[in-house]
């Protein structure tokens, strides 16, 4: 019996009774998970995924997969998704065999742009959402210094990830910056990881604790199978109104994509209060006035609980899905087509990717035309609406992509007109040929 040591009435339940698993991959994903592991939240199990095995090594997280042994030889995939995504592959029947216990959801998180987050989480996306586990992406796209190649790489990662999950949390880096710019790096990155954290733990709460008017996990996957792009945080208010500021509190995370309700198809509410400060009948009213604004044929579940740690307060838990993975501001507009081709979630969730139907562009045109240059463009709007007085200012030859940029001989550049687009070009970019 010399088993039976203290950790094993901790790993027990952990195995039979969570049916919600968080598996972090990559890099950030597996900080974000350890991050989370740390906060000692209940109900959850907790798995890391990465290419580099000393990342996987430093994790306090019991339950670690190295991804690609034979492909990356634990060294990592080098920033690039392509090898993330072998090595993904090379190691799936761990990956589903890890799935196949007591899971009914998974939330997914990493970090886009890189290598191992924007290869592998698809791969392991699919691998859930294959077995009809309800999964959930959470991901962060990269801070505006990191540039285009990056971003792009990190919009298209996405998408990717959004082809094989129910619903997807996008978190934007650069806001970390915009919001908390004295922060130290390491706790402004910690802010994101809360707002996984939060996630988790929500859905924890409606899932495992009992209301006077009960929300379980039926509810949870009601709202959020083939939900598509989703919003989910938590608010607190307390005296007049509270109600309603604490639904403001819980739509102004400046860390979500978007704070706009009124796109959604689907939306979860519950309300916690404590026992000696109940929510009376004319505070309902307040959600009536909230649920009036986004629309009649939006699906509304909603549930409440006791929690007498609140006092006065009241927390409201929002769950609101159906966005399109072309609502995230910047997301090129050819990438979400390609994936709206071929949706993994129902028909039903698919068409919103047809909305507004783009001019269809005609197939003998080149590869070039069709689809590199509107991804440019889009890029350069992602730094205008998620990257703000970080955008870049462009010329003409800004539209192209980065591997046709012009280059120039000395006679072009004794030209005057030419002088002047060469000014206009950041001096990174320019070439000179002799």
């Amino acid at each position: 019996m010399g088993y039976l040591d203290d950790s094993l009435p901790l790993e027990l339940p952990l195995v039979d009774s969570s049916i919600i698993k968080v598996i972090g991959v990559g890099g950030g994903g597996g900080n974000a998970v350890n991050h989370m592991y740390r906060q000692g939240i209940t109900d959850v199990s907790f798995v890391v995924c990465n290419t580099d095995n000393q990342a996987l090594v430093k994790s306090p997280v019991p339950t670690k997969i190295q991804l690609g042994v034979d492909t990356t030889e634990g060294l990592g995939a080098g920033g690039k998704p392509e090898v993330a995504r072998q090595a993904a592959e090379e190691s799936i029947d761990r990956i589903q065999e890890l799935l196949k216990d007591n899971t009914k959801m998974v939330f997914i998180t990493a970090g886009m742009g890189g290598g191992t987050g924007t290869g592998a989480s698809p791969v392991v996306a699919k691998a859930a959402h294959d077995l009809g586990i309800l999964t959930v992406g959470i991901v962060t796209i990269p801070f505006a210094f990191e540039g285009n190649m990056k971003i792009r790489q990190a919009l298209e990662g996405v998408a990717a990830l959004s082809e094989h999950v129910d619903a997807i949390l996008v978190i934007n880096n650069e806001k970390l910056k915009q919001i908390y710019p004295d922060l130290e790096l390491s706790n402004a990155f910690a802010k994101a990881d809360d707002v996984l954290t939060n996630a988790a733990k929500a859905i924890a709460e409606i899932i495992t604790v009992p209301g006077y008017i009960n929300t379980d996990f039926a509810d949870v996957y009601s709202i959020m199978k083939d939900g598509n792009v989703a919003i989910m945080n938590t608010g607190y208010a307390s005296g007049e109104n509270r109600i309603t500021k604490a639904i403001e509190d819980a739509l102004n995370s400046p860390l979500l994509n978007t704070n706009d309700v009124s796109g959604a198809s689907k939306i979860l509410l519950s309300l916690y209060c404590s026992t000696t400060d109940q929510i009376r009948m004319e505070e309902v009213e307040q959600i009536h006035e909230f649920m009036s604004k986004v629309g009649e044929n939006v699906q509304v579940i909603w549930g409440a609980s006791f929690d007498d740690e609140l006092q006065d307060k009241v927390k409201i838990t929002l769950i609101a899905t159906g966005f399109d993975v072309s609502d995230i501001p910047g997301m090129p507009a050819n990438v979400a087509k390609a994936y709206a081709a071929k949706p993994a979630m129902s028909a039903e969730a698919s068409r919103f990717f047809d909305t507004p139907k783009p001019e269809v562009v005609p197939e003998p045109q080149p590869v070039e035309e069709v689809e590199l240059e509107p991804v440019k463009l889009n890029i350069e709007k992602t730094y205008e609406q998620y990257y703000g007085n970080a955008a870049q200012t462009g010329t003409e030859q800004q539209v192209e992509p980065e591997p046709e940029l012009p280059v120039f001989t000395l006679d072009d550049l004794e030209d005057e007109k030419t002088l002047k687009n060469v000014e206009n070009i950041p001096a990174w970019k320019r070439r000179l040929m002799k």
